[in-house]
C-alpha cells in the first residue's frame, strides 16, 4: 500500500478518455434502457410545459401557422445543436476518469485543491458559481415537474383546480420522505416507466402529425429565421420558453459517472430524441388544427377516455425527473465536501450493493423546504418557468467557457477549431441566456439569489479553512525540525499506537503538542495522518496511501481519496503493515483538534461579517470522528481557540 513519492497529481489527466472501457453487447443495451430512467426523466418532462409556454405563457405570442412553424424550428434545431452536437458529441468527451458533471469539468480545466490557491483560481470560482447554480435546478425541477403534472387535473375539470396545489405539495412531502429508504428497489421500475412516457409521447405526436403533416417542414431552420425577421424582439423573448426543452443537458452529463458516454447516447438518439421531436410535433400540429387548444396542448392530444392514464403516466414521470435532480444534489454536495468547498456533514449510504446511492438529510430536507416554497409563491408551472431557465442557461456558459480549456490544454486541441467551436456555442448560450435574463423579475430572481447564497457560502468556508490552516501553521513548527529536536528521555513511552490527525502533513500536529504539555507522555508508535483529496473522482489502490518512517517511532501517514469517495480512513489502516505490527484501529488512540474560531479585527483576510459566517459554519461541520470513520471511543479531542 506503500509508494515511494508523492502522486503526479498533473499527470491523471493526460488522457481524455476514462480508464476504463466502454460497455458492449447486452451489457450496453442494459445500460441504456436503465439510463432511460435516471439520466432523461429532466428533459423528458418538458413536453409538459415548454410549447404551451410559447403561445400561453406570460410572454406568449400568438398561435399563427408562421408562429407554429417558427418556434418547431426553433425547438428542433435546438435538440439538434445543444443536446444532439454539444452535449453527445463534445461535452461527454469531458470525463474525469469516467465521471460528469460540473465539478468534474472544473477539475479537469484546472485541480480544484481543497485548501490553498489553485492554479486557474478564475476557472474555479465559475465552475463553483455553476454547481452552486445546480441547486436552484435542483429546487425548480421537483416543483415545474410534479405541478406541471398535477395541472392536467384543471383540463379534465376546472372543478379540480383548487386541488393542484396541494396535492403537488403532497406528492413532493412523500418524495422526498422516502430518500432515507433509498431508491434500489424503486429505480428498477424508472426504466420501464420512462421508456413507456416516451413511447405515449411518440404515439400520440404521430397520431396528431398524420392529422395535420405540413408541420413536418418545420425542419427547415428558414421557418426559424422567417420568425425571427417578422416577430424581432418578441421572438428573442420566445427564445427563453424554447429554452425549456433543452434544460436536462447538464442532468445527462452529470449522471455519466453511472453509466458511461455510450449508453447515454444510444438511449438519446434510439428513444429519447425520437419521442421528443414526434411530440412537439404532434402539438404544433394540433395548434395548427385548433389554436385555441395552446392553454394545454400536451394534455389535449391526449383522447378524452386516456386523460386521467396521462395524467397518472405524467406524474409518474415527473416524480422519477424530481429522483434525478434530487440524488444529483446529493451527489453535488458530496463532491463539494470532499472538494473542501462546504462544511463537512452527514452522508449516509442507502444500498450496499448500488454505487453512489446515498442519502443526506440536510440537503433532502433544505430541497424539500425550497419546492413547497416555490410551489406555493408561484402557484403555476407557467409562473415557475420564468425561473427554470436562469440557472440552466448560466450552467451551460459556464460549461462551454470551462470545455475550451479542457480541449485546449489536457487534450491539445489546436486555437482556432477549439475557439470556433467554442464560440458557436456559447453565442448560442448567450442567446438563450439573454432570453431568459429578461424574464429576472418573473422569477428569474429565484434561482440566482439562492445560487448567490450557495456560493458565498462555499467561498467564505473554502477561504476561511485556507486562512484558519494557516494560522495554525504560524503558530506551529515544522514537524521534521520538531522530531529532531525532541528530547524522548523528558517523556515516558507507553505501548500501543497513537494516531494524530494532521491537516499539513509537514507541520507539528497542535494535538501533539497540547497532549506532550498536559499528558507527558508518547506511545512507543505514533502515525500522523493527513487525508488529502485529489481532483479525481476515485483513486486507484496502489497510490492511495504513502508511508514515511520518521525514526524513533513516528511515521507519516498520507491518505489519498477522490471527490467521488468517502473519506473513511480506518478501512485503510487496517491495511497497513508498519513497524510493530498491523495498524488495528479500534486499539489506537485517535488525537484530533479542535477549533474554536474566534472572529477578531486582528487579522487581515475576510470580512468581519464573513469571520462570523466562517464561525458559524466551522460549529455545525460535522466532526471529524464521524465523518473520517474514527472508532468514536478511540478518540481523545483537544481543542484551542484560533483567531481569524
Amino acid at each position: 500500500m506503500s509508494t515511494a513519492q508523492e502522486p503526479d497529481i498533473h499527470s491523471t489527466f493526460a488522457d481524455p478518455y476514462p480508464s476504463h472501457s466502454e460497455p458492449s453487447g447486452a451489457y450496453l443495451w442494459v445500460l441504456s434502457f436503465t439510463a432511460l430512467g435516471v439520466v432523461y426523466g429532466d428533459i423528458g418532462t418538458s413536453p409538459l410545459y415548454a410549447l404551451r409556454e410559447c403561445f400561453h405563457g406570460p410572454h406568449a405570442i400568438a398561435a399563427t401557422p408562421a408562429n407554429i412553424l417558427g418556434v418547431l424550428s426553433l425547438i428542433f434545431w435546438s435538440l439538434v445543436i445543444i443536446i444532439s452536437t454539444k452535449y453527445m458529441v463534445f461535452i461527454l468527451r469531458a470525463d474525469n476518469r469516467g465521471e460528469g458533471g460540473i465539478l468534474s469539468l472544473a477539475a479537469l480545466a484546472t485541480p480544484i485543491k481543497p485548501s490553498g490557491i489553485s492554479e486557474k483560481w478564475i476557472l474555479i470560482v465559475i465552475g463553483v458559481f455553476g454547481a452552486a447554480l445546480l441547486y436552484g435546478d435542483g429546487v425548480l425541477t421537483p416543483a415545474i415537474s410534479v405541478l406541471g403534472a398535477m395541472e392536467g387535473l384543471t383540463v379534465a375539470t376546472p372543478t379540480l383546480t383548487p386541488f393542484v396545489v396541494p396535492l403537488t405539495i403532497g406528492i413532493l412531502i412523500g418524495l422526498f420522505s422516502i430518500q432515507s429508504r433509498g431508491t434500489a428497489g424503486v429505480g428498477k421500475i424508472f426504466g420501464p416507466v420512462i421508456l413507456l412516457w416516451f413511447l405515449v409521447l411518440a404515439i400520440l405526436g404521430t397520431i396528431q402529425i398524420f392529422h395535420y403533416p405540413e408541420v413536418i417542414a418545420a425542419v427547415n431552420p428558414a421557418y426559424a429565421m422567417t420568425f425571427f425577421a417578422s416577430e424581432g424582439f418578441h421572438a428573442f423573448v420566445i427564445l427563453g420558453s424554447v429554452f425549456l426543452v433543452v434544460t436536462g443537458g447538464e442532468a445527462l452529463y452529470a449522471d455519466m459517472g453511472h453509466f458511461g458516454r455510450q449508453p447515454i447516447r444510444l438511449a438519446w438518439f434510439l428513444v429519447v430524441l425520437p419521442g421528443l421531436l414526434l411530440n412537439y410535433f404532434g402539438q404544433g400540429a394540433l395548434l395548427l388544427e385548433d389554436p385555441s387548444m395552446a392553454v394545454n396542448p400536451f394534455y389535449k392530444l391526449a383522447p378524452g377516455w386516456a386523460l386521467y392514464p396521462m395524467i397518472l403516466l405524467a406524474t409518474a414521470a415527473a416524480i422519477i425527473a424530481s429522483q434525478a435532480v434530487i440524488s444529483g444534489a446529493f451527489s453535488l454536495t458530496m463532491q463539494a465536501v470532499q472538494l473542501g468547498l462546504i462544511p463537512r456533514m452527514r452522508i449516509e449510504h442507502t444500498s450496499s450493493k448500488e454505487y453512489g446511492q446515498i442519502y443526506l438529510p440536510f440537503i433532502n430536507w433544505a430541497v424539500l423546504a425550497g419546492c413547497i416554497g416555490v410551489v406555493l409563491g408561484f402557484q403555476t408551472s407557467s409562473a415557475i418557468a420564468g425561473a427554470y431557465g436562469i440557472a440552466v442557461t448560466s450552467t451551460m456558459v459556464i460549461t462551454t467557457i470551462l470545455f475550451y480549456f479542457v480541449a485546449r490544454d489536457r487534450w491539445n486541441w489546436g486555437v482556432l477549431p477549439t475557439a470556433a467551436l467554442c464560440a458557436v456555442f456559447i453565442m448560442i448560450d448567450l442567446m438563450f441566456f439573454g432570453a431568459n435574463i429578461i424574464k429576472i423579475f418573473d422569477g428569474g430572481w429565484f434561482p440566482l439569489i439562492l445560487a448567490a447564497a450557495v456560493f458565498l457560502i462555499m467561498f467564505t468556508w473554502k477561504k476561511g479553512r485556507a486562512i484558519l490552516q494557516k494560522r495554525i501553521q504560524d503558530e506551529t513548527e515544522d514537524l521534521s525540525e520538531f522530531l529532531s529536536k525532541l528530547r524522548l528521555d523528558d517523556f515516558g513511552r507507553v505501548k500501543g499506537t497513537a494516531i494524530f490527525m494532521n491537516g499539513n502533513a509537514s507541520r507539528t500536529p497542535s494535538a501533539l503538542l497540547h497532549n506532550l504539555e498536559h499528558n507527558k507522555v508518547l506511545h512507543e508508535r505514533i502515525l500522523f495522518v493527513t487525508v488529502k483529496t485529489r481532483p479525481i473522482p476515485h483513486v486507484p489502490a496502489n497510490e492511495r496511501v504513502i508511508v514515511e518512517d520518521l525514526g524513533k517511532g513516528f511515521h507519516r501517514v498520507k491518505i489519498y481519496f477522490g471527490y467521488m469517495e468517502e473519506a473513511k480512513i480506518a478501512p485503510v489502516l487496517r491495511k497497513l503493515e508498519i513497524a510493530g505490527g498491523r495498524v488495528v484501529p479500534d486499539r489506537a488512540t485517535f488525537f484530533l483538534g479542535r477549533e474554536t474560531i474566534i472572529p477578531t479585527d486582528k487579522y487581515s483576510g475576510m470580512a468581519k461579517w464573513r469571520e462570523k459566517l466562517f464561525s458559524i459554519l466551522s460549529k455545525n461541520s460535522r466532526g471529524a470522528t464521524a465523518y473520517f470513520g474514527i472508532p468514536p471511543n478511540r478518540v481523545v479531542e483537544l481543542g484551542e481557540q484560533v483567531e481569524i
